[in-house]
């Protein structure tokens, strides 16, 4: 069945879908699934401009002066930091804690933050710091509070970045200065006003810092590069309290590592200014064919999609249901900038290669916000709408509990390697402790692989395609069912062990990982720890997996 942007209203269910519930619309069996997970950190620049493989400038840094912590602070200690916040300090006893404490995920409500700081501006970043160089407190960096860890929460003081959300549009320069704690949804709306988009990711309430700060990737990367490929200059407070401007003129050797070197390793990020792009017409498509064709889709696609014209995004998702009445799932979505009729002829050449009949061929015209409110999960919805209800009195979203892992491939995959892919979701299916999870497979190259892998910090520009296996489960369910889906999780990925580069996107940032210093930086580490070591030489900023001195 073919569907043109006339026919949406009558096929698109109502049916509501969580950004990591990329198996809702599956059951529904009426409209198109996306998976782009909600990218978190823990929290337009050309290659020509940005250093390449120079030593970073060493700048005296007086962290030696600070002075030495002097153990929990008081009651009193917790009202003179309050009085000294812009932004309100929300504490334990504050009827609003239950819900600042929350993070996007359910798995880290077990966790109590000592406070909870609303900044409101850097000055108030600057007065946290200077709170905890005086206490033995452990303290987490949150803008969308995303992070698959929990690392964007901890029991002493979390810094919440969410009041700076200011996004200020310059069409003339054609630049866009964006608050750190900006929800993605907003800012595709703010652009859109102007015609204009950022290349960024599809969770609606992610954060832009913990985003771009881990590289970024998103439907229009594979045109217009990454969420840090854009980024002109960033404003940061480091360990120190120093608030500076990083571009490729200013503190370059940081501004090198805040793209793609990861949020929370080398101080808070406060502001970004984004190169941002006029864009127009938007085609969306879900193609869809039956699970017994699974291992002749996935091969057709990873020849096609990371080898079509930039313009075309595409991803593959191979999916399990909680519903075992049906069989899981394998379709191509993707997002193309441009008309119906030339997206037509490039989906002609991958689904030629494929024999079986497809189940649901969907194409639609769409505007841009309209896209991005779909790829959301959020078709039908008001950008109020799309948000969760604690972020916007209309909000509809709903908070999740998930895991994943992911995979970089640099090379096509054998029919070993598809199969293994095929099983590894037949096999979650086939579970009767294991719900919605499977496996996407996202379309990378064009822009992103023309940038040069020492040009910015985030080092993946070689890849064909990335994959993220994903695995979701209820608050309610028992330990058993939580032991399963990781069980699940690392069964595949190490499945995957013989085919994959070796490389993992840090944003989908994974505590498991053994090998995660070189998974997520590759050959850039060595100039990172060089940057750390500058602007951070005590470490303040650590956690499990930061980058060290």
């Amino acid at each position: 069945m073919t569907y043109t942007e006339q026919d949406t209203e009558s096929i698109v269910s109502a049916k509501e879908l969580s950004r990591r519930e990329f198996l809702a619309l599956g059951v529904a069996a009426t409209l198109p699934v996306w998976l782009s997970a909600c990218q978190t950190g823990t929290a337009g620049t050309t290659p020509s401009s940005s250093p390449t493989g120079a030593t970073p400038t060493k700048q005296p840094s007086p962290q030696a002066s600070q002075p030495v912590p002097q153990g929990t602070p008081s009651s009193d200690d917790w009202a003179k930091l309050a009085k000294s916040l812009q932004g309100p300090l929300i504490r334990p006893d504050s009827s609003q804690y239950p819900i600042a404490r929350q993070l996007f995920s359910s798995r880290f409500d077990n966790v109590l933050p000592a406070a909870i700081a609303y900044c409101a501006s850097p000055a108030d970043v600057q007065a946290c710091l200077t709170f905890l160089h005086s206490f033995n407190l452990p303290f987490a960096i949150r803008s969308g509070g995303h992070s698959y860890p929990g690392y964007s929460t901890t029991t002493g003081l979390v810094i919440d970045v969410t009041r700076m959300n200011t996004i200020t549009v310059n069409t003339g320069a054609q630049t866009a200065t964006i608050g750190a704690g900006a929800r993605l949804i907003d800012v595709y709306n703010v652009l859109a006003q102007h015609g204009y988009a950022l290349p960024a990711g599809s969770c609606p309430t992610v954060g832009i810092a913990g985003l771009a700060l881990g590289g970024g990737v998103g439907v229009l990367g594979r045109k217009l590069g990454l969420t840090c490929d854009s980024l002109l200059s960033t404003q940061i407070v480091v360990a120190d309290g120093r608030m500076l401007t990083c571009d490729a003129n200013h503190n370059a050797d940081l501004f090198w590592s805040l793209r793609g070197g990861g949020g929370g390793n080398f101080g808070v990020s406060t502001s970004f200014t984004f190169k941002i792009y006029p864009v127009s017409t938007l085609t969306i498509f879900t193609l869809r064919w039956p699970w017994s064709s699974a291992a002749d889709v996935v091969a057709a696609w990873q020849t096609w999609a990371p080898h079509a014209p930039d313009e075309l995004w595409s991803n593959c998702l191979l999916q399990a249901t909680s519903d075992k009445s049906i069989n899981p799932i394998i379709q191509v979505n993707g997002v193309y900038l441009g008309g119906i009729t030339p997206l037509t002829n490039l989906l002609a050449q991958l689904t030629n290669q494929i024999s079986a009949g497809q189940t649901l061929h969907y194409v639609s015209g769409a505007t841009l916000l309209d896209t991005m409110l779909y790829e959301a999960g959020c078709y039908g919805k008001s950008v109020n709408q799309c948000h969760l209800p604690t972020q916007n009195a209309q909000g509809t979203l709903r908070r999740d509990t998930a895991s994943v892992k992911s995979d970089y491939y640099t090379s096509s995959l054998s029919r070993q390697g598809i199969n293994a892919l095929v099983n590894a979701v037949s096999t979650r299916h086939a579970s009767s402790q294991l719900g919605d999870g499977g496996i996407g497979l996202d379309a990378l190259g064009g822009a992103i692989n023309r940038v040069a892998a020492n040009a910015t910090a985030f080092v993946h520009r070689n890849a064909l395609f990335s994959a993220q296996y994903s695995g979701s489960w209820n608050t309610s369910d028992p330990a058993t069912v939580v032991n399963a889906n990781h069980t699940w999780l690392n069964n595949t990925w190490q499945a995957m062990r013989p085919f994959a580069s070796g490389g993992a996107y840090q944003n989908y940032i994974d505590p498991d990982l053994a090998n995660w210093q070189q998974a997520y930086y590759g050959a850039n580490l060595t100039r990172l720890r060089q940057v750390k070591t500058t602007y951070d030489p005590q470490n303040f900023f650590h956690f499990q997996q930061s980058i060290p001195t």
